[in-house]
């Protein structure tokens, strides 16, 4: 990919953060039908960031998720109708109905898997990474985490252990500010997460993780860097969950996080950002984002549709996939 969009790509862009929005939304609106039962974390708000990092990646490049991977899954090409299927505990799932929300994986796409452990797929990336310089693949791996997750031990262990072998991966810190219900200030010392990063060994900086432009060229740099064997790369995004943490509704009432700041951070949306943007170049008009909206809205009644008719697993398979075989 290249630092600076060509209008093909600032095109894509959009695409790709609209349709992540709108099939969050079609999620959201679905889930109170009671049909799919597994605990739902969506990423509305925070598109930029998954679609800025992931359009910075070579095709060949793997990407690990946490709980929060509807939006990696997406951007990096996994198959929409067996993600839904998934989310419906459907046998034509991505991980055949066993998973749910939290369990995504296509590896035909290098979309490693997500879980719901915070922190779980942070040693499995590194060593990914590990074998990709040791196989000598020249292959980065991408890490998605939040701010909550730079508290568990793990990934200090892993960030040491890449900064000392000089891994090609990228470290992507999704901060919203929020770990559940409680702020980062109640949580951490006042620093900066990415300085701590540093310190460790990583080359490590902030972005506006709203602004998907602004994430696409730092990823790309970092990717550069990673690839010529530059060791590991640290980016903070700083971004904003619009939703429940876990959950389709909207949780204002329980105030724990300021209305002010919400408001602040809903008028920053990245989806509507882009439009504007692409609006002031003469890049997009009326016509051609309704044919978007369009063509997003029938992939995603056609996806929902064969989820949805597709069989539940049988009860005497249950067992399988427990054991290598």
């Amino acid at each position: 990919m290249t630092q600076s969009p060509s209008t093909d790509t600032e095109y894509a862009l959009l695409h790709r953060m609209l349709r992540i929005r709108r099939i969050e939304e079609a999620l959201a609106s679905r889930y109170a039908e009671q049909e799919m039962r597994c605990p739902m974390h969506l990423c509305i708000g925070q598109e930029a960031t998954a679609v800025g990092v992931i359009a910075a990646l070579d095709e060949d490049d793997h990407v690990f998720s946490g709980h929060r991977a509807h939006g990696h899954y997406l951007a990096k090409g996994g198959d929409l109708t067996r993600m839904i299927a998934e989310l419906y505990g459907r046998v034509t799932g991505c991980c055949e109905g066993r998973g749910g929300s939290m369990h995504l994986i296509d590896q035909s796409v290098g979309f490693m898997g997500s879980t719901p452990i915070v922190g779980g797929t942070v040693p499995v990336a590194v060593g990914a990474a590990w074998a990709s310089k040791l196989r000598n693949e020249g292959r980065v791996i991408a890490l998605f985490f939040g701010d909550g997750c730079f508290e568990e031990g793990v990934l200090h262990e892993s960030m040491n252990f890449a900064a000392l072998h000089a891994l090609p991966i990228i470290f992507v810190c999704e901060n919203n500010d929020y770990a559940v219900y409680t702020a980062l200030v109640d949580r951490q010392p006042k620093r900066p997460i990415h300085g701590i990063a540093a310190a460790h060994g990583l080359h490590a900086e902030e972005q506006d993780g709203n602004d998907v432009r602004a994430v696409l060229a730092a990823t790309g740099d970092a990717v550069r860097r990673a690839r010529a064997g530059e060791g590991p790369q640290f980016l903070e995004l700083h971004t904003w969950r619009w939703r429940e943490h876990c959950g389709p509704e909207l949780d204002d009432h329980l105030d724990y996080r300021s209305p002010d700041t919400h408001s602040a951070w809903l008028a920053r949306c990245p989806v509507q950002r882009e439009q504007a943007r692409l609006r002031d170049e003469s890049l997009l008009d009326d016509d051609r984002l309704q044919s978007m909206e369009q063509a997003i809205q029938r992939e995603i009644d056609t996806a929902f549709e064969a989820a949805i008719a597709a069989p539940l697993p049988a009860a005497e398979n249950m067992y399988g996939h427990l054991h290598a075989q």
